[in-house]
């Protein structure tokens, strides 16, 4: 099957530490200038969609606000078409994306990764929430990311916590939720096998990809440890985004 769109992780393929990886930005324009839909896909939760689509274009990504899909983006969309109101468990800098959102009497939870708010008294806060009966919404179920070469706790082990505690189950907006990935792939119009997903996450980006029938490669950088590709050994392993697009490009 011809391969029509890829889906492009940001934080670890694109970008870290707030800057482009060497090779990135022309590693983008080359795919754009060959016809392929190109997405943005993020589950990062501590910057606005605004502002992840101002920073890619900063760096010279150059996405339409329209091709960057986020997953507290996928939660507000959630959150307005099923009325509830959200208890948020989240970073300060991304209150913006909920404020005009009501919040008295919250009657859900929304987990992301909130740094230092996800302490004792918030979380048993949620905790309480959640025994009423409201959701439990997540960005999703990440165990880490990369930050200034070092491996740090995402918000994925606090799903879990919550989740144990309550004896419920969350809700996954964002990867590797399928339903994330059939909203993109939806809003393209192609088939999960005419679509590339490129991630740094051999779990939330590359196998959950693939067990939807998406293609999938496994990218060397960023949250990348050693041995990952062992974990889905059916799919592409390259140690960057140049590195793919000039075999793909061989191919086309």
């Amino acid at each position: 099957m011809m391969l029509k769109a890829v889906l492009l992780d940001i934080s670890g393929v694109l970008t870290e530490d707030g800057e482009a990886l060497p090779g990135a930005v022309d590693a983008v324009a080359r795919l754009q200038s060959n016809g392929l839909a190109l997405r943005f896909l993020t589950n990062t939760s501590r910057k606005t969609s605004t502002a992840i689509c101002d920073e890619l274009q900063r760096l010279g990504f150059a996405p339409a606000p329209e091709q960057v899909f986020t997953a507290p983006g996928a939660i507000r969309r959630h959150l307005e078409r099923s009325g509830l109101r959200p208890y948020l468990l989240i970073h300060e800098r991304l209150e913006p994306e909920f404020a005009d959102l009501p919040r008295e009497n919250p009657n859900a939870v929304v987990l992301g990764d909130a740094e230092q708010r996800l302490d004792y008294a918030h979380l048993d806060e949620a905790f309480q929430l959640l025994l009423e009966g409201a959701p439990l919404l997540a960005v999703g179920t990440n165990r880490y990311f990369r930050q200034a070469g070092a491996l740090h706790l995402d918000a994925g082990p606090f799903v879990r916590a919550l989740e144990y505690a309550a004896g419920i189950e969350a809700k996954v907006l964002g990867k590797p939720s399928s339903d994330f990935f059939h909203a993109v792939l939806e809003e393209i119009g192609v088939a999960p096998n005419e679509a590339l997903m490129v991630g740094d996450d051999v779990e939330c980006d590359v196998v959950a990809a693939m067990e939807l029938g998406l293609q999938a490669c496994l990218i060397r950088s960023g949250k990348y440890r050693s041995g990952d590709e062992a974990r889905a050994p059916q799919a592409r392993c390259e140690a960057s985004l140049a590195d793919l697009v000039d075999a793909l490009l061989e191919t086309r």
